[in-house]
């Protein structure tokens, strides 16, 4: 997976599982579109949890750094970097995030995030597809 491999839209799909039993989900799009040198990546959809539902929208600039991914948050922090099949981290301590991005299934493709510590303990994965 390139940078360029995002371009255009994809289905998005994520279940969010926290230690609690909590479960949310979230049904949208993703839009990549050209940005610069690299990506700007809207996600929109609808966000549940616990029967209640809003909109929800997050925005990511998208990177290539050589074989490596360099992910930013919409107003260019670093996000965090990986390698398609590696494991990513992002840091925010006091809080760990590990991030693992699978490409095995292409055009499919999904992230699994782990965050634990003192704020936060959830399970997260997003699947990807093209409409």
């Amino acid at each position: 997976m390139r940078v360029a491999d995002l371009a255009g839209p994809w289905s998005v799909a994520r279940v969010i599982r926290h230690a609690d039993g909590v479960v949310a989900r979230f049904r949208g799009t993703a839009l990549w579109h050209p940005e610069g040198s690299g990506m700007r990546c809207i996600e929109a959809g609808r966000l549940t949890q616990g029967g209640t539902g809003f909109e929800a929208r997050r925005e990511t600039l998208w990177h290539q750094d050589g074989a490596a991914i360099m992910v930013a948050f919409g107003d260019g922090r670093p996000f965090h970097r990986f390698w398609p099949e590696r494991e990513a981290r992002h840091d925010c301590p006091p809080d760990d995030y590990r991030l693992r991005y699978d490409v095995s299934a292409w055009p499919c493709w999904s992230v699994r995030w782990r965050v634990t510590g003192p704020r936060k303990d959830y399970r997260a994965l997003t699947r990807y597809r093209r409409p």
